[in-house]
């Protein structure tokens, strides 16, 4: 028998759950690893220590899953030891491909944070103003450390060269299979490209007006609708009742999972192949439907910070941040 692929997970600022999203494998995952060899999986599933891995051999790792955006220098830290320990490395979801909704922080300052966190909150009580240190010598003999907090949020590629990029907010698990699967075949997309079966989120929604062999003209969004002010018919598309949806410019590997629970795609699956700035384009697309002045003025009424909306999951990555 060959021998296995080494496989190692390491997660940075997320939730974990792109790495839940390999455990909803389920019965694949146990057939997956006949094939592969966790060596690594920290901190979220093994009791292994960053030391465990700073003692690899590089390159020792044949393929690395690499979640979470990047905040900490811990972070930046454990981005750069697992670059070095793994052949390959892949930015595995929107954490860590795009930034993630974590990303939208950097639109506020590192005070206001942590004021809002530490201070201002209705259940906090911290009227001293109290605030985490990178560093503080408790009872006059523990020199504790925490890591120090950047002032922006970092994508994975802007710290480390990426082999390859996995979106999803969580990736799907059958694309995470299907990625495995790619990665033990050996059959994978060039260097630098994101894996993906190549077809956007209207691409496989059944409300598609192609699908249904309608009239393919152009039709305009005559108002702007939030899911609040109403039901989503679930047999139309969703911009043509006015639901702004980013369904034309993002990856559908997630097979239209929003769509399907009649939520407007917010472009968690990173962006169709060509499109550099995902914001930016979303923005240009969802502009370019709107039928007049009155229908732009309902979209800003509607979601008052353009910012946030548009740059949901990709903020650091984008054009807008590196000017601020």
């Amino acid at each position: 028998m060959a021998d296995k692929v080494k496989v190692g997970f390491l997660l940075l600022g997320g939730c974990a759950g792109c790495e839940m999203s390999v455990v909803d494998l389920s019965e694949k995952l146990v057939d997956a690893l006949a094939h592969l060899e966790v060596v690594f999986w920290a901190p979220t599933a093994a009791d292994v220590k960053y030391n465990d891995l700073e003692a690899m051999e590089d390159g020792f790792i044949d393929v690395a899953f690499v979640d979470g955006m990047v905040r900490l220098d811990e972070h930046i830290h454990m981005a750069k030891v697992m670059r070095k320990k793994a052949k390959t490395l892949i930015a595995f979801g929107v954490c860590a491909a795009l930034g993630g909704t974590a990303g939208m922080s950097s639109l506020h300052s590192k005070e206001d944070l942590f004021a809002k966190a530490f201070k201002n909150t209705p259940t906090t009580d911290n009227p001293d103003g109290v605030y985490p240190q990178p560093s503080c010598l408790v009872d006059g003999k523990y020199d504790l450390t925490l890591p120090v907090y950047e002032d922006k949020v970092r994508t994975l590629n802007q710290i480390v060269d990426v082999d390859y990029y996995i979106g999803g907010c969580p990736p799907h698990h059958s694309h995470v299979g299907a990625a495995i699967g790619a990665l033990l075949s050996g059959q994978m997309p060039p260097k630098g490209s994101w894996i993906t079966n190549g077809k956007a989120v209207c691409d496989v929604c059944d409300r598609n007006p192609a699908k249904k062999g309608d009239n393919l003209s152009r039709a305009m969004v005559t108002k702007v609708l939030r899911t609040v002010d109403g039901t989503p018919d679930t047999d139309i598309c969703l911009l043509q009742q006015g639901y702004i949806c980013f369904g034309p410019i993002t990856q559908g590997d997630c097979g239209g999972s929003c769509l399907n629970v009649n939520i407007p795609c917010r472009g968690c699956g990173g962006p169709i192949p060509g499109i550099e700035d995902y914001g930016a384009q979303a923005l240009s697309s969802i502009a370019s439907i709107l039928k007049d002045d009155t229908v732009s003025a309902q979209l800003m009424e509607k979601y008052p910070n353009l910012a946030k909306f548009f740059y949901r999951y990709a903020l650091p990555s984008g054009t807008l941040p590196k000017r601020m």
